[in-house]
């Protein structure tokens, strides 16, 4: 039974790593014997990633780190701003109340 690539390179990371099955594993050495380009995908799992972009990802990791702090002070400035709004509101409504309504804390004695 013939597999196709596409399944063989499903499973190449499995055989990779050393977690497939027995079956598949032998499935898998089979084809890799017989095709090329599945047998060079499976060494390029060998090479070893180069990470070059350390003092870039540095530099990515500062500016989240700045873009993090501003917009927790933006957070607590747009708290403030809100509470202090609210109790000015509050407050407008109440002097509407007492001014406009004859509402007092105390009832008029007659």
């Amino acid at each position: 039974m013939k597999i196709s690539c596409e399944i063989i390179k499903d499973l190449l990371p499995l055989y990779h790593d050393g977690v497939c099955s027995d079956d598949s594993r032998e499935t898998i050495e089979k084809h890799v014997l017989e095709c090329d380009s599945c047998r060079n995908e499976l060494l390029a799992m060998d090479e070893v990633l180069l990470i070059n972009n350390k003092d870039q990802n540095l530099h990515e990791a500062e500016a989240v780190k700045k873009l993090s702090r501003m917009w927790k002070k933006g957070m607590l400035k747009s708290l403030i701003k809100g509470v202090l709004i609210t109790i000015i509101v509050i407050a407008a409504i109440a002097l509407v109340l007492y001014l406009f309504m004859d509402i007092r804390a105390v009832p008029k004695s007659y």
